[in-house]
């Protein structure tokens, strides 16, 4: 992976830059990330939110997650396209890694709520953190796969 990485929405109006290796690389099999991405599951990086530098202007969906937790989407508000989301006391940014100008290096070291993934679904077993929910520290956790390569 060479930084800085780039990307945006479908329609251009958004881009961001990424300057610094995201933490980890992750997919959510929740219910609510599958109807929200109409797939069977979302793909995120992990990054220090001052690494991540949006331009344009998004337009903020709450959403309370699963957890429980308020999260803020931001989301292209020509084309829809979900860009990040976090949570408001959050010190990350959790880019959607589909909308990377280059996909091709992203491997996923963790993998939530699979206790809803779609049954087709075969998930790796090595360098991988499988998780039937949610961790329960959410900060912890992520401090604990910090190091794992991405």
């Amino acid at each position: 992976m060479r930084l800085p990485q780039t990307g945006g929405c479908q329609c251009g109006k958004l881009r961001y830059e990424i300057t610094q290796a995201p933490h980890m690389i992750c997919t959510c099999h929740c219910t609510k990330c599958q109807r929200f991405t109409g797939s069977a599951f979302s793909i995120a990086m992990l990054v220090d939110a001052p690494a991540f530098h949006l331009t344009g202007e998004p337009r903020a969906l709450l959403n309370t997650a699963d957890s429980g937790r308020s999260v803020s989407r931001w989301v292209c508000p020509e084309c829809a396209s979900w860009i990040c989301s976090a949570a408001s006391t959050s010190p990350f940014r959790t880019v959607r890694a589909g909308t990377l100008d280059d996909t091709s290096w992203l491997r996923p070291t963790a993998h939530f709520w699979t206790r809803s993934k779609q049954p087709w679904v075969v998930l790796p077993n090595e360098q991988s953190h499988v998780c039937e929910t949610q961790p329960d520290d959410l900060l912890a956790f992520f401090n604990s796969v910090r190091h794992l390569p991405v």
